[in-house]
């Protein structure tokens, strides 16, 4: 505590866990800072090696003082030289200013509000209500962005009125004149160079070494692995890793009773994970779990993810995942997962279906009107759907960084990867995040470093989509680490329960709610709109993606209904 500030912290402790407690301070002179960071450095050595070179010395080895040591010498200019995933706040009790910052691809999050003269601010929203004069009001655009938008949210969108985040890559101030934040990183377009050759060369190295990079730590690591592309890849590399060490990896895939039972081929998802991951298994030298999800177990944890999120979200694929991280958390603290490949390498469906790829609005929620259809007709007559959902997707599209003279689907492309990268991906990395810390786990997205996101910005389309194949180029970076079988797989989503056992339980709760007119979620949603949901037979307008169809959409509103009691939120 200082005069006029208050800084607190909670740490999960992964490096030095001595010496990186915090908030931790540091006199220079007569200049004093203190500091608050959840995350990681994966370029630690390197910078400490500068700071040395610079005169300074070290008590222990965590990232977090070398994060201090590089702010106060550098300021806001060391942001350009972290490779990491990060939000921190430094207090600089010299000039009463404080400096916050959040990293390049958004992995760590930072929210926070203004009540009067204070700025209150935290990792998690359940911090800022905390504080007194914080209120969990909920106005027409939080009702637009749970309706419209979720569990996707507006850039910088905190849902609670006056609750605001940080977007990934922006930098502050706050200051007795007030409040100042901007970006320090965007993605820039340039005219690429290096041939097909040359450029799976240099992807091979990027994504080695960013996974090479992730796996140091002082705890037990493990990793994610689904049978795909993505965690294979990144399972291979640490098996090797571990090995090479006379260690043994520890890889953990998630599944449901009875999935096999009840899966069906689809578009979207034409094979089951299980006899992709025997594969691998066979391949590597390390200890494999199957972590299987029961229907009741499922249900349940819907509640708790949002207790974890604080806000709804994904329905039963944060559920999962929540359950899924309480079990990894048994064996480690530490876990690598291979989110963000399809957002960068160009994997989902509606990168390579030219008929969603030139649909006006958002590629995974061409649900608009349907999403409107829920509301109750005061809120639809306040709410004009299409003008809230379009006008941000035609901001984020506008603001895409292009060279000139680019063809109209290479155009497009650099459109798309803005689109996914501001958007669906910010979604993906919010679910990660919430629910592995909720359990005591750090989760890393290797494929998240800002290096390879900016690299593969500029590749163009015929190579990343190289031998017709979505995410060729990263097919052919992954030659000879990965099986054919795996590496030439088509892309499969996040699993989710195809047993009939929980649309039947979701249906069975919501059908409760229906029950009592006084629940809240009918304050801004159809009580007939629900009970057609209800009785859709197994068909909904997807709700977000393909990962969201009725059982996961009836599970949505059921996190609506107990987020908007156990957060005692207030509609204004």
């Amino acid at each position: 505590t200082d005069d006029c500030a208050a800084m607190l912290h909670r740490r999960l402790s992964v490096i030095d866990i001595e010496n990186g407690r915090q908030p931790m301070s540091f006199v220079c002179g007569n200049r004093k800072y203190v500091m608050v960071y959840n995350g990681k450095l994966y370029n630690t050595e390197e910078l400490r090696k500068e700071l040395r070179a610079k005169g300074y010395t070290f008590i222990g080895h965590s990232d977090t003082e070398v994060l201090l040591k590089s702010y106060v010498e550098w300021g806001e200019g060391c942001l350009e030289k972290l490779n990491g995933i990060f939000a921190f706040a430094i207090w600089c009790v010299h000039t009463r200013t404080l400096f916050f910052a959040r990293d390049r691809m958004g992995v760590k999050p930072l929210f926070y509000t203004c009540a009067g003269s204070k700025f209150i601010f935290g990792s998690q929203l359940k911090t800022l209500l905390a504080h007194p004069q914080a209120e969990p009001l909920l106005d027409s655009d939080g009702i637009a962005e749970i309706m419209l938008v979720g569990p996707g949210r507006t850039p910088g969108c905190g849902i609670f009125k006056n609750m605001f985040e940080l977007p990934p890559a922006h930098c502050g101030t706050y200051t007795p004149q007030g409040l100042e934040h901007h970006p320090y990183w965007q993605l820039k377009d340039r005219t690429h160079t290096d041939t097909l050759e040359q450029t799976v060369e240099k992807v091979r190295f990027l994504v080695t070494d960013a996974i090479t990079r992730q796996l140091v730590s002082d705890v037990p690591v493990c990793t994610f692995l689904s049978g795909g592309l993505d965690s294979s890849l990144i399972s291979s590399v640490a098996d090797r890793y571990f090995t090479q060490k006379g260690q043994q990896l520890h890889t953990f895939s998630v599944t449901y009773r009875d999935n096999d039972k009840f899966f069906r081929v689809n578009r979207f998802q034409p094979t089951s994970d299980t006899e992709y991951i025997k594969k691998m298994n066979s391949c590597l030298n390390a200890v494999h779990h199957d972590i299987v999800i029961e229907t009741p177990e499922l249900v349940d944890a819907l509640y708790a993810a949002v207790d974890a999120n604080d806000l709804p979200g994904m329905a039963d694929v944060d559920a999962s995942m929540l359950l899924l991280c309480r079990a990894i958390k048994q064996q480690g603290t530490v876990a690598l997962s291979g989110e963000c490949a399809d957002e960068i390498f160009g994997g989902y469906p509606w990168y390579t279906d030219t008929a969603i790829r030139m649909q006006e609005g958002f590629p995974w929620a061409q649900s608009t009107l349907y999403r409107a259809g829920f509301l109750t007709p005061e809120l639809s007559g306040m709410i004009n759907a299409r003008s809230y959902v379009g006008s941000r997707y035609t901001q984020t599209v506008q603001s895409t960084d292009k060279i000139a003279g680019l063809s109209v689907r290479e155009s497009r492309m650099k459109e798309m990867v803005k689109l996914n990268m501001d958007w669906f991906m910010q979604t993906l990395l919010t679910r990660k995040d919430r629910m592995s810390m909720y359990s005591g786990l750090e989760v890393r997205v290797p494929f998240c470093d800002w290096r390879i996101a900016e690299y593969l910005y500029s590749v163009p389309w015929e190579f990343k989509h190289a031998d017709g194949m979505e995410k060729g180029l990263l097919r052919k970076a992954a030659e000879g680490l990965l099986p054919d079988e795996v590496l030439w797989r088509r892309k499969s989503p996040y699993p989710k329960t195809h047993n009939p056992a929980y649309l039947a339980a979701v249906s069975a709760q919501l059908q409760k709610i229906l029950q009592n007119p006084n629940e809240p979620i009918f304050a801004f949603v159809r009580k007939n709109a629900l009970e057609n949901l209800i009785n859709l037979n197994g068909y909904a307008q997807p709700w977000y993606g393909q990962l969201m169809m009725q059982p996961q959409t009836i599970a949505y509103f059921l996190q609506v209904n107990y987020w908007l009691k156990k957060y005692h939120v207030r509609i204004v």
